[in-house]
């Protein structure tokens, strides 16, 4: 087995005023050489917007980009027609492929937003590009792993082109989960929303991320209640 620690005190971090956001690789402009991915995990981005504020109008290609909110109400428009809002216990996804245009903000004055945005390298290029979005039960990940993603429409979650499976867990203090592996060449980068875990002996805490690969399954335990955000990725990129 093989690992990478990240904790939260060293990531990239920007402060735009209206946008304040860590980057845990390198990211617009912060550049780090020893982060620039994990396999084909190329951003974890975890953004706080002010009431109001938001990405204008922008391009993306040839990525695969999830979004998760953990409080407030995101506003999506992009040049596939969709329109959206987003919240918590929701998991919004686009396949840029060919190229999309997208704007992202904040849908509320008075309150601030709070999300996940994570860019995957695909295993595809050049798609036709698409969009969704689905509803999460928060019961269903209480104490167990809730499939949020995966690489087939026909599995749980939405789907993207990558051979990828992302989980969310709440556990309760002195709770564990065991998680195994999809595909034993993938690697797994594990992310406290919030709490304190152990993964394998290693303490964990807020905003840390840990990558474990060379191994088969994990296994997760809460020395506090913790969300936390498994995501299995494959470690070659394509």
């Amino acid at each position: 087995m093989k690992t990478v620690i990240h904790r939260a005190s060293t990531r990239g971090f920007a402060d735009h005023g209206w946008l304040k956001a860590n980057h845990t690789f390198s990211f617009a402009n912060y550049r780090n050489p020893e982060r620039m991915h994990f396999g084909v995990l190329r951003v974890l981005n975890d953004d706080y917007i002010e009431g109001g504020g938001g990405f204008g109008t922008h391009p993306h290609d040839n990525m695969e980009i999830i979004t998760i909110p953990l409080s407030g109400t995101l506003e999506h428009k992009d040049s596939m027609g969709n329109t959206g809002i987003i919240k918590k216990n929701e998991i919004q996804v686009m396949s840029a492929g060919t190229g999309i245009f997208h704007s992202e903000y904040n849908a509320t004055r008075d309150k601030a937003l709070q999300l996940l945005q994570i860019w995957l390298f695909p295993n595809k290029r050049q798609v036709t590009p698409r969009y969704d979005q689905l509803q999460l039960n928060p019961a269903d990940r209480k104490n167990t792993f809730q499939q949020v993603l995966s690489p087939s429409s026909e599995d749980e979650g939405v789907w993207i082109y990558q051979n990828a499976w992302f989980h969310l867990i709440d556990l309760d203090s002195g709770k564990e989960g065991k998680y195994t592996l999809k595909d034993n060449e993938n690697g797994v980068y594990v992310f406290v929303i919030s709490g304190e875990i152990e993964v394998n002996g290693e303490k964990l805490s807020t905003r840390d991320g840990m990558g474990v690969w060379e191994t088969d399954e994990l296994i997760v335990q809460a020395n506090k209640n913790a969300e936390v955000l498994l995501m299995e990725v494959p470690m070659q990129l394509n």
